[in-house]
């Protein structure tokens, strides 16, 4: 085991140490070498495979780190995923090569729910389209929608599920949950009810996707799904754009079938400029920025250095998952 002081670490989120310092002096004074990615853009493959030739551990953000990459890092032994996605990383090519991926589950889940909560408020009450007409001089009255008494189902109530539930708690609704994985004692506490999906599509007023993507839920919201919404119903997306099949959505919200929508995440980021996800007043967008708070980027900095040292030191990480291990 190489020691750490040879070690050499490439880090590629671009907010490492934006909010604490103190995480890449820390990193800096135990490791021989820390390149960071100056490029202002997550990274491709065929950029990875020239900067991972002698690189020892990665913290990693959205980078294309694809099976090419991967050969083309010898020394590689972690790859600690800054985040909790982990489908831009290839898990198998990784676990061949001996590398241990890890990632930083809960840790932009408060940051990310208090997102979801305030899309949810501004699609019920229009607050950025009053703003703007009053600072133009207009005094409009707008008609609105209260939280209170509306039914809201959480499509997966993993941590930020979870977070987003207990916010949703004080705004005194009816609170629907689909996991999986049912956390019971969690649900009562807050006045949970688990349903099925299609018991939840029909009485909820608002939809909240916090969904892993997955080749099960890849594109889960289609026709067929926003079909079998209330009519009239809100759809809130703070998880993963792949989960919406967006042309649907957009025809649903054209229709009047669906009353609006909020968006933090996109099939392709950015969305070409002509998109009609972009144009539509019902549709309010936001740059998948549900992470970028300071608690959450210094948490999600904190674990991911931790676990790439422990991997460094020939330690179990606390986040690992895959198998790789060299």
């Amino acid at each position: 085991m190489k020691p750490l002081k040879e070690c050499k670490v490439l880090v590629t989120p671009r907010s490492y140490g934006s909010q604490d310092p103190s995480l890449k002096t820390d990193l800096e004074e135990v490791v021989g070498e820390v390149v960071y990615n100056t490029t202002g853009k997550s990274l491709q493959s065929e950029q990875l495979q020239d900067m991972l030739k002698d690189v020892d551990g990665m913290i990693a953000g959205l980078d294309d780190i694809d099976a090419r990459a991967l050969q083309a890092a010898p020394d590689l032994k972690v790859v600690a995923r800054y985040g909790v996605g982990i489908n831009n990383v290839d898990l198998e090519a990784a676990a061949e090569q001996g590398i241990v991926v890890t990632n930083t589950p809960g840790a932009n889940a408060v940051s990310v729910a208090e997102l979801t909560i305030g899309l949810i408020l501004n699609m019920l009450r229009p607050m950025l389209q009053a703003v703007r007409e009053t600072k133009q001089g207009a005094w409009p009255r707008y008609k609105g929608f209260s939280l209170e008494g509306k039914t809201v189902g959480i499509l997966g109530l993993g941590a930020i599920g979870k977070e987003t539930a207990k916010r949703l708690a004080g705004f005194d609704c009816h609170i629907f949950a689909y996991d999986i994985y049912q956390d019971e004692a969690f649900a009562s506490r807050y006045d949970i009810e688990y349903a099925e999906l299609e018991d939840i599509l029909a009485q909820a007023d608002i939809i909240s996707l916090h969904l892993p993507l997955t080749p099960e839920t890849e594109g889960l919201v289609d026709q067929d799904f926003i079909k079998a919404m209330k009519p009239g119903a809100w759809l809130v997306n703070t998880a993963r754009g792949e989960l919406i099949k967006e042309d649907a959505l957009v025809q649903a919200v054209k229709s009047g079938h669906l009353r609006g929508a909020a968006l933090d995440a996109f099939r392709q980021e950015p969305p070409e400029k002509d998109s009609p996800l972009l144009s539509m007043e019902e549709i309010l967008t936001t740059p998948h920025m549900g992470a970028h708070s300071d608690s959450a980027k210094n948490a999600m900095g904190r674990m991911a250095m931790n676990d790439c040292l422990a991997v460094l030191r020939g330690e179990e990480p606390e986040h690992r998952v895959n198998g790789g291990d060299k």
